[in-house]
């Protein structure tokens, strides 16, 4: 997941870069023709929508694992702008559906029916976050994809193409663990390092967190080490369990209000406290929780939209970082968000 691709989309000549960037992101992922060419044709609405109705964005693309443990990698497509917004969703999906002036064609209803999963989020005068999934294996044609407890998104430090972020999730019975890494540094070391601790959490996921991070400490000692923070629900008993090492930042919403949970100073694989307490609050049907690499800015204002919030966790992670920066306030380092709200409910358009 250390590989990633982002192109800014200002003009036509860019909608051809973010369809060869879903197609090097199916290589990367070793996707077979059918789902590279699917990737493709989402990309490419997706850029031309950017470009028709919002005056530009840009496009995000990462491998990501697939859903529940399937084997293989899945390519997860963005699309980020901060343009006029779309009124009616529903309508929008609709093939065929106009504007006053211009057709949005097949173009987004296309786009929900190739990807195996796909999600919009738009506001009037804010803006729209799409998600698109393409998994290795189509989808069954009539049937709604799973709704999953986790989704993320990560981005490289000058549009790179290593990333030193990784997130990455995992079921065991019934606890989910979500996982953010942020590699020392930046390039290829640092996305090596941020590799190792998400390509050993599914082995590790039965544990508690402290003792994952104690596993994945021993595990980066040949790297050049990470921050690292683990988030546990247990949902059986309705408690999240958390602990982290280093500067990956995490805030839970909770009955409308944020909370910051506090990560212990340190380096996984280098600098490893001697004592790492794992805090466990209760989890609410309505609660939420967000982890965050230092790409994003100290002072990021957490969403307050109450229907973004209700959204798959892959919209939620990408308005996050869409709103958290600007072109007069960029990031300054690789960045990633990744969300965990297993009880969100279905998406009001």
């Amino acid at each position: 997941m250390s590989r990633v691709w982002e192109v800014p989309v200002h003009d036509s000549t860019r909608v051809r870069d973010a369809r060869m960037a879903a197609r090097e992101a199916c290589a990367h992922a070793g996707l077979a023709a059918e789902r590279t060419a699917a990737a493709e044709l989402v990309a490419t609405e997706l850029a031309t929508n950017l470009l028709k109705h919002a005056g530009g964005g840009r496009m995000v693309v990462n491998p990501v694992a697939p859903p529940d443990g399937g084997a293989g990698t899945s390519v997860q497509l963005f699309s980020l702008d901060n343009g006029p917004g779309i009124a009616d969703v529903t309508a929008a999906l609709r093939d065929g559906y106009t504007t006053a002036d211009v057709s949005l064609g097949a173009g987004l209803g296309s786009c929900r029916r190739i990807a195996n999963a796909f999600h919009l989020y738009s506001v009037p005068s804010r803006g729209t976050v799409a998600t698109a999934r393409i998994d290795p294996v189509p989808g069954k044609r009539g049937t709604r994809a799973a709704e999953l407890p986790a989704g993320g998104i990560a981005v490289a430090l000058g549009q790179a193409e290593q990333c030193g972020d990784a997130w990455a999730w995992a079921r065991s019975g019934g606890l989910v663990t979500l996982l953010l890494a942020d590699g020392l540094g930046h390039g290829p070391k640092a996305a090596h390092a941020a590799g190792v601790a998400v390509a050993e959490l599914r082995a590790l996921a039965p544990l508690p967190p402290e003792d994952i991070l104690r596993r994945l400490n021993a595990a980066l000692r040949p790297t050049r080490g990470a921050a690292v923070s683990v988030a546990q629900l247990d949902t059986e008993r309705r408690e999240l369990a958390f602990a982290g090492v280093g500067n990956v930042g995490a805030r839970l919403r909770t009955e409308d209000s944020w909370t910051s949970l506090v990560t212990r100073p340190g380096i996984v694989g280098a600098y490893f406290p001697a004592h790492l307490p794992a805090r466990r609050l209760p989890w609410r049907p309505d609660s939420l929780l967000v982890l965050h690499s230092d790409g994003l800015p100290s002072r990021w204002t957490p969403p307050d939209d109450p229907r973004l919030l209700t959204h798959d966790p892959s919209v939620v992670a990408a308005a996050i970082l869409r709103d958290a920066g600007s072109p007069a306030r960029p990031v300054r380092d690789d960045t990633s968000v990744a969300v965990l709200a297993p009880d969100r409910r279905t998406p009001t358009p």
